[in-house]
């Protein structure tokens, strides 16, 4: 069973096929029973009433999973599975339609912004741009990355927030077009804030410029090394090939990291990244089509 440890935290996972729910189920028992009988010999005691469960999986699958075979024991507790756990300040659902997480977060941004037009007329442009860069955007970019690939009608409520927060600074009416003061203000859509956010994550991860725990080789393999593959015509731009997250399989923890470092579904068997010097006119490409 595959775990993460934290200060006073455990998150464990283990991935199958719904048709090997019971063994999934009784596996995920005897480790919860070796954790609560490993924490009494220290003197420490399991809270199970803390203890949260998550199936994660598309809609087809999680409907073949039975009611009752979805609960775990511990002890003399039952814990009933959940459809929404809290992770490192997300809110995460089995789909990872990551609907929760967007609506929680457009909401704070909003009460934000309404407390920050308050004080619109007292405070300058460039007071009232840092408040809305420590209260605003700072949560629109904080694990963005798992935003990537979703649904425009998923973004958007964060894209309203964004056209809000720049109503806010430049100080426009609600009929003002917004465009040219997302230009002014030099801050990208949503949907290419995620993606050149994780542009950049490849390519310092690529150039050794990344945090240690990031393992490039665990899921980037260059153009050049693939075997039994045409090498493209990009592969002197160092272009990449990572691993694929199908949307029929069950989702695990892994699986959502992978899919924040830009590893996705496609109808190809891999997926190709450029992280050569062009990434900066990208930037620009993008940000430019969008908004003219």
């Amino acid at each position: 069973m595959c775990h993460y440890l934290f200060a006073d935290d455990m998150q464990g996972f283990r991935s199958g096929h719904p048709s090997d729910i019971s063994t999934i189920t009784t596996g995920v028992e005897y480790c919860l029973s070796d954790v609560g009988s490993w924490s009494a010999a220290k003197r420490l005691q399991l809270n199970a009433t803390k203890t949260e469960i998550l199936w994660f999986g598309s809609e087809t699958n999680l409907r073949k999973v039975l009611p009752a075979n979805r609960v775990i024991s511990v002890g003399q507790s039952v814990i009933q599975p959940v459809t929404v756990v809290r992770e490192l300040g997300m809110l995460i659902d089995g789909e990872l339609s990551m609907r929760q997480h967007v609506t929680r977060l457009s909401q704070t941004c909003f009460f934000h912004l309404r407390r920050l037009r308050s004080l619109r007329q007292q405070l300058g442009r460039d007071v009232m741009a840092r408040l809305v860069s420590a209260l605003v955007l700072s949560r629109l970019d904080y694990c963005n990355a798992v935003l990537t690939r979703l649904p425009a009608s998923t973004l958007a409520p964060l894209q309203r927030v964004l056209h809000a927060a720049a109503r806010v600074v430049m100080d426009l009416r609600p009929r003002d077009h917004v465009s040219p003061a997302l230009r002014d203000l030099h801050w990208l859509p949503i949907k290419q804030w995620i993606e050149f956010k994780l542009c950049l994550l490849v390519h310092k991860t690529l150039v050794d410029h990344s945090p240690e725990y990031i393992h490039v080789s665990d899921l980037l393999t260059s153009a050049a090394d693939v075997s039994g593959r045409p090498a493209p015509r990009t592969s002197s731009r160092g272009s990449c090939y990572g691993p694929i997250v199908s949307s029929d399989t069950e989702h695990s923890a892994s699986q959502l990291l992978e899919r924040g470092i830009d590893c996705h579904p496609t109808s190809d068997s891999c997926v190709r990244h450029r992280h050569s010097g062009a990434i900066s006119r990208h930037f620009y490409s993008l940000f430019l089509t969008e908004l003219l």
